[in-house]
């Protein structure tokens, strides 16, 4: 009998659910179909029962889900084309349905979920479409959770689209779930894509949360440079993850170091690990990392940043206790409590043969949550997240207020602090509020949802949503602003660090973001408590300081009179910068290593 239904069911990482994926295609009412299952370079064997409708096809390494489609889409030539990824399920009238609603003439046809899955595209599970000269966008061109993107969009523009009508399928939610690792909401993003898929090359890159990362392009400029390894350079083992600027590392290899990199499988979406996206550190095989580590035998370990990295970087450090090992630590120890993973963290801080802490205030907060037992003499202080210098160098644009007069104040990430009522008083007093980049993601990261579409429809003109910025656009777009938002936040500590917070410790991410483009930071002041960032900005003089929004009006309109902040600014940038401590780093690294 000849096929009417071609089934696709692509498979990576997901053997222990296939069988039942497959149990729900036999069950089929309609019988007139071919299946091809994709083994998308699974670590796991995956293996089909034996009918003659079912193949199946593996490739040695995953290429992606476009590819895998598309691989079974080459593999099959039915007239109408379905989908079962092999963690979802059919009901027996699934392929009955979908064919009935395409004999009314649609090119594409939905079954209903049993559950919705949430999201504004169709998941594969529902869609069957007629086949057409169409092809699932790869890898090389574009990783995204929006199946509309990938395909449909393309698909349904032939004709029309249908309905089902009829609940006939299963998306089932799990956290191996592909969409799941892309979406910020879901706990994904770019790098937990990149681990668990182990992506080995730069991606270009969209979440249905966010915006778009086009690594390629980003990175072309350190992909083609070539590094020497000087005589008498050091092998550096770099582990954990990287957080926002992880090209800053290459400031080693241009001095003549060697880089490896064993990366944290438990990492957070925006917090870089490997393959890195611009080459020129060699990773070891995490599947034998102790072996992988014995092998390379280096000069020294350089462990860092977060607190997502603590559990790696203490198993390295017992694995292999005669190795130098810098532990390189930026925030936030209270989250390591609350993950219950404080005793690992202090066995790093005191059992390291160096420590690097972000701020003078963590590292005093350190010394006495661990007085006894650590000695602050060798806690050092170096931010571990800030950028390289060459994204200093880009061209400045005209300001906004140059042309009319108002202030302009840009916050790049989540709007930390600013909420509705906060952001209508300052568009009362006249201050616009620009953010770049807002994603959806659980908690105060995506706090902004709550309230901006309000804002925007109550302070039309003065509240403006624009794509995140990339370091290579820092100084052309943020420079169009007269200062930058950092964290709004009320200090409880009384200038005693026991009670100090996150926020009292931690050198902000942005904050060298906003200083390249020579932007003065808007800070709420704090009097009487410890505050790292507040410190900073008083003792660089690129702080605007307030406690209410009459005073950002007022510090806000002295910067656009005077540009006294910008000055500041532009002065201090190359400070924080990671090149401008490149040296120190590597003077420290030879102070413990054996040679």
């Amino acid at each position: 009998m000849t096929a009417r239904v071609a089934v696709l069911v692509p498979v990576h990482d997901q053997a222990a659910f296939l069988p039942r994926a497959l149990e729900s295609l036999l069950a089929q009412e309609e019988t007139g179909w071919e299946a091809v299952v994709v083994d998308d370079g699974s670590p796991e064997p995956v293996a089909v029962p034996a009918d003659p409708r079912l193949r199946l096809v593996r490739t040695a390494d995953n290429r992606g889900l476009g590819a895998a489609l598309n691989t079974a889409l080459d593999a099959t030539t039915a007239p109408v084309v379905a989908h079962l990824p092999a963690d979802d399920v059919w009901s027996p009238a699934h392929l009955t349905t979908l064919l009935a609603a395409l004999d009314g003439g649609a090119v594409l046809a939905r079954a209903g979920l049993t559950e919705p899955a949430g999201t504004p595209y169709a998941q594969l599970v529902q869609v069957a479409h007629r086949r057409t000269a169409d092809r699932w966008t790869e890898r090389a061109e574009l990783e995204t959770d929006d199946l509309d993107r990938l395909m449909w969009a393309r698909v349904a523009a032939r004709g029309t689209t249908a309905d089902t009508g009829r609940v006939t399928c299963t998306w089932t939610r799990h956290p191996g779930q592909r969409s799941r690792a892309i979406r910020p909401s879901s706990d994904g993003g770019l790098n937990v894509f990149r681990s668990r898929y182990r992506v080995a090359g730069p991606l270009r890159f969209a979440s249905t949360d966010g915006g778009e990362v086009d690594e390629v392009a980003r990175y072309a400029r350190f992909r083609d440079r070539t590094y020497e390894v000087a005589d008498d350079g050091l092998s550096v083992l770099i582990a954990g993850e990287l957080a926002f600027n992880p090209e800053r590392v290459l400031a080693l290899a241009e001095r003549g170091h060697r880089l490896s990199g064993l990366w944290t499988t438990d990492g957070l979406g925006d917090s870089t690990v490997g393959p890195l996206p611009f080459g020129h550190v060699a990773d070891l095989d995490r599947d034998r990392w102790q072996d992988a580590v014995r092998d390379l035998d280096p000069d020294v370990v350089w462990a860092q940043l977060n607190w997502r990295a603590v559990p790696l970087a203490h198993r390295l450090r017992s694995a292999f206790p005669d190795l130098p090992f810098v532990w390189h630590f930026k925030e936030a120890p209270q989250r390591s409590v609350v993950r219950g993973e404080w005793p690992l963290l202090a066995d790093l801080v005191c059992g390291a043969d160096a420590v690097l802490l972000a701020t003078e205030e963590e590292r005093d907060w350190f010394a006495l949550a661990l007085s006894g037992r650590v000695d602050p003499a060798r806690l050092g202080v170096l931010d571990g997240d800030l950028p390289p210098r060459e994204w200093l160098d880009g061209p400045p644009s005209p300001r906004l207020s140059d042309a009319d007069g108002q202030p302009h104040a840009a916050v790049v990430g989540r709007p930390a602090g600013l909420d509705l009522d906060w952001v209508l008083a300052l568009a009362e007093r006249g201050v616009h509020t620009h953010l770049h980049g807002q994603v959806r993601a659980p908690g105060p990261t995506g706090s902004w949802t709550g309230w901006l579409d309000e804002a925007l429809a109550r302070a039309p003109g003065f509240v403006h949503v624009h794509p995140a910025v990339g370091p290579e656009d820092w100084v052309r777009e943020l420079s169009r602003y007269d200062a930058g938002w950092l964290h709004r936040f009320d200090s409880a500590n009384g200038g005693d660090l026991r009670r100090a917070s996150w926020d009292d410790l931690n050198s902000p991410a942005r904050l060298p973001v906003l200083l390249a483009a020579g932007l003065p930071l808007l800070q709420q002041a704090n009097p009487g408590a410890l505050v790292s960032v507040e410190r900073v900005l008083r003792q660089d003089g690129t702080g605007l300081f307030y406690r209410c929004a009459d005073d950002v009006a007022a510090v806000l309109q002295e910067e656009v009179a005077t540009r006294a902040g910008h000055a500041a600014a532009v002065a201090a940038r190359e400070g924080h910068v990671f090149d401008a401590h490149a040296d120190r780093l590597v003077d420290l690294f030879r102070s413990i290593t054996r040679c």
